[in-house]
């Protein structure tokens, strides 16, 4: 998806007409599947994103085909009573009164396909084409220099042909060749844990507009909206205890959902105390923020959609805040933007100039959001005393002083 998102804003980009824009694309060329069921593979979709979909013409596919909105997200421990709810407020920098859009990655990819069709005449795609080597440029050598080896990037592909380019951009995902092969370092880690998705089916039609998370100990549970009867399910749990949830007869995955969803773990009483305390003080210094209200719970899940249920070791973020391909997009626009501005003034798009610009720029993003999804991850995944109390009333104080409020939400909006 971020690849040919990419593809598509730098074929719409003007002053980037004189150069050109060659896609890899290693599936073959045929129109993805959109049928009457639907995806258990999907992605929340952030009004920043929706942006830069709508920029590049791929939204008004979307539409063609479906999405579903939510307009608020319910987020509550499992371990306390402490719970908090997002919702766009009156400053919202994307004037949107939906938190995020929730659509299956196979219409997400058709509406790319369609678009890259559209810009034939400016975005060349090789499909069914892999990348067997990348050799880069002597960088001592002078750019004015005529032998392209020297100078340019080269790719040589799996069937034979070899291509050269001044800026390869690598989008081929978490075991990235280009990145292997240019000697790029990154930084990862393991969280021993495995998702499980399905599409759940409601027991009454509602109008379905809210995303529901709920932190368990061995990981997050959250339902996402498709239809006004149907929630995608996104699990993040132990490997073992995935496992156990895929093979489990329908009505008992139906039962055990209902419950991570329903029931309240072992409480501490001291941690019960200080938690109605915490409400009870921020009520009185935030009277006008129905802090402490009781939370809302999900409509009960009556059964299955047949076949959707599956394990998802995809991830290459935490999935708990839906933020992975979100990220993706920003790299994208961040990306564009760098680029036309070089090619405003002239510059060579494969110099380090304007590219450590764009890696600043978007570490000042990723790395923030990437060091609050680990922070919270570690900070709920235990049942000790100490640490649910202290994530209990900084989720009531972040719930009760609405400024850092607004300032996640228009965070996770982005």
């Amino acid at each position: 998806m971020v690849g040919s998102s990419l593809a598509c804003a730098l074929g719409l980009e003007k002053s980037l007409d004189d150069h050109k824009i060659l896609l890899l694309e290693a599936a073959p060329d045929r129109p993805q599947e959109i049928t009457s069921v639907y995806s258990n593979r999907v992605s929340n979709i952030t009004p920043g994103s929706k942006k830069l979909l709508e920029s590049i013409g791929a939204w008004d596919h979307i539409c063609e085909m479906r999405y579903k909105p939510f307009r608020r997200m319910q987020v509550w421990d499992a371990c306390s009573d402490a719970h908090i709810t997002f919702e766009p407020g009156s400053r919202d920098l994307y004037g949107s009164k939906d938190m995020g859009f929730i659509i299956e990655n196979p219409v997400t990819l058709e509406a790319l396909r369609k678009q890259l069709k559209m810009l034939h005449s400016r975005v060349k795609v090789l499909h069914g084409t892999k990348l067997k080597r990348l050799s880069l440029p002597d960088l001592t050598k002078d750019l004015d220099d005529e032998d392209v080896r020297d100078t340019w990037a080269s790719l040589e592909l799996e069937d034979g042909r070899t291509v050269h380019s001044r800026l390869v951009i690598g989008a081929d995902g978490p075991q990235s060749l280009v990145r292997q092969q240019a000697s790029m370092d990154s930084l990862s880690w393991k969280y021993d844990q495995t998702g499980v998705v399905a599409t759940l089916q409601f027991g009454e039609i509602t109008d379905n507009l809210v995303a529901w998370q709920k932190f368990l100990p061995t990981g997050p549970i959250a339902l996402l909206p498709l239809t006004d009867s149907l929630s995608s399910l996104v699990w993040s749990t132990t490997p073992e205890h995935a496992k156990q949830l895929v093979s489990l007869e329908e009505d008992r995955f139906v039962d055990a959902v209902n419950n991570a969803f329903w029931e309240d773990l072992d409480r501490n009483p001291l941690v019960d105390q200080a938690t109605r305390i915490s409400y009870m003080l921020a009520s009185f210094v935030q009277p006008w923020t129905k802090v402490g209200f009781g939370t809302q719970s999900p409509p009960s899940v009556s059964g299955v959609e047949e076949d959707s249920r599956a394990i998802d070791a995809a991830h290459r973020v935490h999935p708990l805040a839906g933020q992975g391909v979100n990220m993706g997009f920003g790299d994208v626009a961040c990306l564009r933007d760098v680029l036309s501005e070089a090619a405003q003034e002239g510059k060579d798009l494969g110099s380090l100039e304007h590219l450590l610009t764009y890696e600043t720029k978007r570490q000042q993003s990723v790395v923030p959001m990437i060091t609050a999804i680990d922070a919270l991850k570690r900070l709920y995944s235990t049942s000790n005393p100490i640490p649910v109390l202290a994530r209990s009333v900084g989720l009531i104080a972040t719930s009760a002083m609405l400024p850092i409020k607004e300032q996640i939400i228009d965070f996770a909006m982005r």
